[in-house]
């Protein structure tokens, strides 16, 4: 067999559509893989930039950073108790005028037993 520039190969147009398809879904991964690796080594290269400026700092600033995010938690804890007790205070004034309402209806009640005369003087 020879093979040389005028060769002619046949093939099928369903073959030559499923290569060509094939080559550019080759393509297309390969360009998402690249683009990945780019991703990847940029946000490595800025976390260590990032490590680098942190441990630039003085130990003070460290310390400082450290209390402000202690007080950060301790002040959001603090919201979430307060609010606890704006909910508390909201449902102990509605249950104190519903036992007034209460107390008052049991007045009414013996005030007409009373009235009646079935009630104990």
């Amino acid at each position: 067999m020879k093979i040389n520039e005028n060769t002619s190969v046949s093939m099928p147009v369903k073959n030559m559509i499923g290569i060509v398809i094939a080559v550019a879904m080759g393509v297309f991964a390969y360009t998402e893989v690249t683009a990945r690796l780019t991703s990847l080594e940029t946000s490595r290269e800025l976390f260590e930039a990032d490590l680098l400026k942190k441990s630039e700092q003085k130990p003070t600033d460290q310390e400082q950073f450290m209390l402000l995010e202690d007080l950060y938690k301790t002040v959001e804890k603090i919201e979430v108790r307060i609010e606890d007790m704006m909910h508390n205070k909201v449902n102990i004034e509605f249950i104190q005028k519903q036992l007034s309402k209460a107390l008052e209806d049991i007045e009414k009640l013996k005030d007409k037993v009373r009235a009646n005369g079935n009630g104990h003087d």
